[in-house]
């Protein structure tokens, strides 16, 4: 488990005040300049060798992502695009690290925009996030009252400008080329790629878009060094994770923790534990509505990092562990998640604007006993017409709960129909 010492997010639950002098009171901006100074080659090499892959749920390397922009000026902007629309069900840790820990986001913008040669970083937050929104604001106006943005950002003799964008309250918005269209004031649909945003990204300019959280934990590695980063978790899945745990535990929370932790360790200690105990438990899934849910015999041994997870079938994808024990309807739980994909579609991929309607129409026949058992193997083999066939990863996240479902839980889906059908003819 991991050690207060070794914990990033020092303020995550809000204790104490969010302002720039408590901020810096708990080791904020501190040498910040100095760590500008280490140049693009510095900082991108120590953030290599610390290991941190994205915290946004895809896991790419980050060093890798910076490292695909222009290394020479290209006469054009370069734009850190910082991704705060955090819309994936189950998920609310960039909400709590903007709400408690703002100036730990803004200090990683400056070294980021500063490792990738950006000028201007666009911090763009959901719509919804609005008390969120007043903070990151406030803190913005403190940081550049204090010379640590804007000209000579941190005495670094570098012009860094940081905007705060926030959007309308759609999904797809999290995808970073829709994200990239909302910011130029277009409708919110995902790009064909190539070209990749870090060639031609906002107003056809060099652009990196990241997490919050990939954003927000660069700092104090850079501080601390690589070293002690790639110490914790394991290889390939190194350094911290911040672990979103709701559903059917007995204290729902947020906590930061080392990756490669059981994930029957995370619940259990973090947690309170499952409703009832630990076998009352059902199934979880372990990284946001987007991933396949895992069975109670898999996640009694399996560990929380990227890896792991991809083992199993399923991913850590946003760490939002979403707990379901016995009393769980899982037809209709999945029946309700395909319903929200259905509905924040942005209808550009016909698989997916078609596809995902009919996932939602089949589970709502599932859940309600009206379907017949060899449709189940009709669903499936909508999921994978659906999988794979889309320009965004959305006609994915809607296609894998219901392969999860299927995949582990097909006895019960049939035990269920078989149940209904019977009862029906016997009342008829």
């Amino acid at each position: 488990m991991l050690k207060d010492k070794d914990r990033i997010f020092t303020n995550l639950y809000g204790f104490e005040p969010c302002s720039l002098k408590s901020a810096k009171a708990r080791g904020d901006w501190s040498n910040t300049k100095d760590i500008i100074l280490k140049g693009r080659d510095g900082i991108i090499s120590e953030l290599t060798e610390s290991g941190l892959r994205g915290r946004g749920g895809a896991g790419f390397p980050t060093a890798t992502k910076w490292s695909f922009m222009p290394k020479e000026p290209t006469g054009k902007t370069h734009y850190l695009v910082v991704n705060a629309d955090e819309s994936e069900p189950g998920t609310c840790k960039d909400r709590d690290i903007i709400r408690h820990e703002p100036h730990k986001l803004l200090e990683g913008s400056i070294i980021a925009c500063a490792a990738m040669g950006a000028q201007v970083c666009y911090i763009y937050i959901r719509g919804e996030f609005y008390n969120e929104r007043l903070i990151l604001e406030s803190a913005l106006s403190e940081a550049y009252d204090d010379g640590l943005i804007g000209k000579n950002a941190c005495d670094s003799g570098l012009d860094i400008e940081i905007f705060i964008h926030h959007g309308a309250g759609a999904y797809i918005c999290g995808e970073e080329t829709a994200l990239l269209e909302s910011l130029e004031g277009k409708k919110g649909m995902p790009r064909l790629k190539p070209p990749f945003p870090a060639t031609s990204g906002l107003y056809g300019c060099p652009t990196t878009v990241n997490n919050v959280e990939s954003i927000a934990v660069v700092p104090t590695i850079l501080r601390r060094g690589p070293g002690w980063f790639s110490s914790l978790g394991r290889k390939r899945n190194e350094g911290t994770k911040v672990f979103c745990i709701s559903g059917h535990v007995n204290n729902p929370c947020n906590v930061e923790e080392e990756m490669g932790v059981s994930l029957k360790d995370l619940i259990e200690k973090h947690a309170g534990g499952v409703r009832g105990g630990w076998d009352n438990l059902l199934a979880i899934i372990p990284g946001g509505s987007s991933v396949p849910m895992l069975p109670k015999e898999i996640c009694d041994n399996v560990l929380m990092d990227f890896d792991s997870l991809k083992s199993v079938n399923s991913g850590l994808g946003t760490a939002a562990v979403i707990v379901m024990d016995k009393s769980t309807d899982l037809i209709k739980a999945i029946s309700r998640i395909s319903y929200f994909y259905k509905h924040e579609s942005c209808g550009q991929c016909t698989p997916c604007r078609e596809g995902t309607s009919w996932l939602w129409e089949m589970m709502e026949k599932m859940a309600n006993g009206q379907a017949r058992v060899d449709e189940i193997d009709t669903l499936l083999d909508l999921t994978k017409r659906i999988e794979g066939h889309c320009i965004c990863a959305l006609g994915d996240a809607a296609a894998w709960p219901v392969q999860g479902l299927i995949r582990h839980f097909r006895g019960y889906m049939e035990d269920r129909l078989i149940k209904t059908r019977k009862k029906i003819m016997v009342e008829n």
